[in-house]
């Protein structure tokens, strides 16, 4: 699982929320829309920017941080 922050150009209508699997939308005052949540894996990351390619939206930058959930990354 790691946390996930994407910003996208626009304000995205909260109802979309669901969809994109659950995640919280933050519209700022610069017109952009920063959506945040929790993904399992990459291919759900890749999944989830694919969706966002579907809408027609510009992504402006995405974060991605396996330690924010404390996971052990070293593999030990």
């Amino acid at each position: 699982m790691s946390q996930v922050e994407i910003q996208v150009e626009g304000h995205l209508d909260p109802d979309w929320a669901d969809w994109l699997e659950g995640f919280t939308l933050l519209h700022t005052e610069d017109q952009k829309t920063i959506l945040s949540g929790i993904v399992s894996d990459q291919s759900a990351l890749y999944g989830l920017i694919g969706k966002l390619r579907y809408l027609g939206l510009k992504l402006i930058s995405v974060h991605y941080d396996e330690s924010a959930l404390g996971e052990d990354t070293t593999g030990s």
